[in-house]
């Protein structure tokens, strides 16, 4: 049982107990038993905090059926890992060498060293973060429906928004308050620090504090941090532009909103793509450019160690930076006056190859078991899966049941990872003394 094998099993546990409970009576709104795939679907979904959903979770979920989508998303954005450990935590038990290299892989960092505080760090972060939008939210929510269902909404939707998930308590998703500053806000800043990771975000306050304090010797930010924060700010940057550009004479999104409202549908358009599943406008009415750019969007994804899926912003860095890097004759690969290892390239190829590789032969399949849905439905809707994002065209609940299974195991491989998930399979690497001679092969 390896580290990889460990927290790929720990995840479709984790979704099994969610399809059990979601399956019980009291978890419907009807009060029957639900549709085992229904179950299982959602389950996946709020594990793997994407926000697809074959059902309305408002109407078809009782309050305990909601309750149980909040705490999956929950797990699944903290990660099992990250769960698992706060409860050995809790109940007093100490780590050992194997628990720390398993934190280690599965959030992404560097050393083992300090597992204790950085799994404190971010359940405290998630708290306060989580918190803070419940407040936010809470004048928008509550004088339409009162203290106890706006309370519920302002939990539930700060829940989901940290956690990337997307899963909304209205017919419309967030659509009825496109143009409420308030909520598009909260929700957005949510979306991004929560994408960003923890790392970077306890980078930021430590920087924040040592210049708030004056002290000399200042918090050095690591790469990791500038090149999460350069990427997404220039993601969203560009996202904003390319959707104001392209849907602003769209009638059914953009069209006949007012200059402040198409900027609030922009910017909310640009971060929601990066994973989080949220939407403001009818996806399935937007330009055919406008999807195209969603998809590359959605890809991308969010950064390492935070609660979104796709590519990641490090992937892609590097993987332009090698393009920089061949342009301009070098052979090594910079990135801000650092040197990028072989075996970082080596990976972030991996994970572009293993992805692109997933998202073909999803497509393929549910081209073949629902032929009469168009390409870039079927496209958007695999890449949504994958990246973990939770956007849809509308076509989620009228697939088949070959399709829907095809999509849960789409968003299982885009939240463990691709090459987790390969670990898992064929085991660890075994070291070898065997060197070959090199050859040159003609590229390109």
């Amino acid at each position: 049982m390896t580290v990889a094998r460990t927290i790929c099993l720990g995840f479709l546990a984790v979704i099994a107990v969610g399809t059990l409970l979601l399956m019980l009576p009291f978890s419907t709104a009807s009060g029957q038993w639900n549709d085992p795939i229904v179950a299982l679907f959602t389950s996946t979904s709020a594990v793997c905090v994407t926000g697809l959903s074959v059902v309305d979770p408002g109407t078809h979920f009782s309050f305990w059926g909601q309750v149980f989508i909040a705490m999956l998303v929950q797990i699944g954005g903290l990660g099992y890992m990250t769960t698992t450990t706060f409860l050995i935590l809790l109940i007093g038990r100490k780590f050992d060498l194997r628990d720390k290299i398993a934190i280690q892989q599965a959030l992404d960092r560097t050393g083992i060293s300090g597992s204790t505080q950085v799994i404190r760090s971010i359940i405290a972060t998630t708290l306060i973060f989580e918190i803070t939008g419940v407040f936010l939210l809470l004048p928008a929510f509550v004088p339409n429906y009162g203290w106890d269902k706006g309370l519920w909404l302002a939990i539930f939707h700060s829940v989901n928004s940290w956690n990337n998930a997307g899963f909304s308590l209205f017919k419309d998703n967030l659509i009825g308050y496109q143009s409420s500053a308030l909520v598009v806000f909260t929700v957005t800043i949510l979306i991004i620090f929560g994408g960003i990771g923890y790392q970077v975000i306890l980078e930021m306050y430590l920087w924040l504090r040592d210049r708030f304090l004056k002290k000399t010797a200042c918090q050095i930010l690591s790469l990791d941090f500038k090149v999460a924060t350069s990427t997404t700010l220039l993601l969203l940057f560009i996202g904003t532009i390319a959707f104001l550009s392209i849907e602003f004479r769209n009638p059914q999104t953009f069209g006949g909103m007012s200059l402040r409202d198409q900027f609030l549908l922009a910017w909310f358009q640009s971060v929601t793509p990066r994973t989080a599943g949220f939407n403001t406008i009818d996806i399935g009415k937007m330009t055919t450019a406008g999807l195209f750019i969603t998809i590359a969007l959605m890809f991308i994804g969010a950064s390492p160690g935070g609660t979104g899926g796709g590519i990641k912003t490090t992937t892609l860095r590097i993987l332009t930076s090698c393009t920089q890097s061949i342009l301009q004759g070098k052979e090594e690969v910079l990135l801000y006056e650092r040197k990028i290892a072989i075996n970082l390239i080596l990976k972030a190829v991996g994970v572009l190859v293993g992805s692109v590789g997933m998202v073909i032969l999803s497509t393929v399949l549910i081209s073949l078991t629902d032929p009469k849905l168009d390409f870039i439905q079927i496209l958007f809707e695999v890449v949504s899966a994958f990246a973990t994002v939770g956007l849809s065209t509308g076509i989620t609940g009228t697939v088949s049941t070959a399709a829907k299974l095809i999509l849960i195991l789409t968003m299982y491989v885009g939240r463990v990872g691709v090459l987790l998930l390969m670990s898992a399979i064929l085991g660890d690497p075994r070291p070898t003394r065997i060197h070959y001679p090199e050859e040159n092969l003609l590229v390109g």
